[in-house]
């Protein structure tokens, strides 16, 4: 079961958008942001790609660095850590949430949808295996996973229930996690655990492999080295397409702003280090978005903000 949350007051000097401060109030607007979370930077893929397509939304991010990675940890404890975000993110007013986290797809969303039933909440899981069962030639699949989201079999059931025929191998990859937090995602020690993770599915002439981590996604120049001609898929491409495809049904889209939409990204790690890794991976942040501290607390609530003001930012950035 989930602990509760609350959401910290914005900061007087916060330079995010007035919108958000406004949000609780107005909880279902189309004008109210998306939440996203991960236990790290790989949601940050997911940022990427709903910029992409829905350029009107706000995002509010929490990256939860003091929990990577998810992948080795007990179940239960993940399914707690991702309620626990979800419910925060809530509370500070998001018409809708992603768990940009596969683990956490695989562990809490059914939870939290039955928490929230009102709000539309995506995973990762289905809309990967939906793209990977439609794009396979040979009907042989692979999936790159994290160890607990290998322990789950989320995305083997997945597969199975939309093809019984298919045949599905996974593989954890623990160093995969810890390379992209480093930022090492184009070195030789990036290649060679691609090499070494990729071996036992081109060993059974897999066609189509599942970037089972939003981490993952970094990865894909050491992975596609060593596997030419293998398809990857990203769920996060599906997973956006989907949202917006639900937000759309329900009138909930947000309009044209009057200016560019600025997001909130945050982080249960140190903020300083995370705003210099946001912008390795994010180029632009500093131009779209602020950067926030979210903290765990021993009662188990999750405050999101205080935000900081636009001159220790700044120089956060730089």
């Amino acid at each position: 079961m989930s602990q509760p949350v609350s959401s910290a007051p914005p900061s007087a000097g916060a330079s995010f958008d007035s919108a958000l401060d406004r949000a609780s109030e107005c909880e279902g607007d189309a004008r109210a942001p998306l939440g996203v979370f991960d236990s790290g930077l790989g949601g940050l893929t997911v940022v990427r790609r709903l910029r992409e397509t829905l350029p009107n939304e706000r995002l509010v991010y929490v990256a939860d660095q003091s929990h990577v990675p998810y992948g080795g940890r007990e179940l239960h404890q993940v399914r707690g850590f991702a309620c626990a975000i979800s419910a925060g993110l809530l509370a500070l007013g998001c018409k809708a949430l992603v768990m940009a986290c596969n683990i956490s797809s695989a562990t809490a969303l059914d939870d939290a949808r039955t928490a929230h039933p009102a709000v539309p909440i995506a995973g990762v899981i289905l809309p990967g295996a939906q793209a990977a069962a439609a794009q396979t030639r040979s009907g042989r699949v692979g999936v790159l996973t994290t160890e607990g989201t290998l322990r789950t079999g989320a995305y083997t059931r997945a597969l199975h229930a939309l093809n019984p025929g298919l045949h599905v191998r996974e593989v954890a990859c623990p160093a995969f996690v810890p390379l992209v937090e480093a930022g090492l995602t184009d070195t030789p020690e990036a290649r060679e655990a691609a090499r070494a993770y990729l071996t036992p599915l081109l060993a059974e002439r897999v066609d189509t492999i599942i970037l089972g981590c939003t981490h993952y996604p970094f990865l894909l120049d050491a992975l596609r080295a060593n596997a030419p001609g293998v398809t990857f898929v990203d769920p996060a491409e599906q997973t956006v397409r989907a949202l917006a495809e639900t937000l759309s049904a329900g009138g909930r889209l947000a309009p044209v702003p009057r200016a560019p939409a600025r997001h909130l990204l945050t982080t249960t790690g140190d903020p300083q280090i995370f705003a210099v890794q946001t912008c390795h991976f994010l180029p632009d942040a500093r131009e779209t978005a602020d950067i926030g501290q979210a903290t765990w607390h021993s009662s188990g609530l999750l405050t999101i903000g205080p935000r900081p003001d636009p001159t220790e930012q700044e120089s956060k950035l730089r």
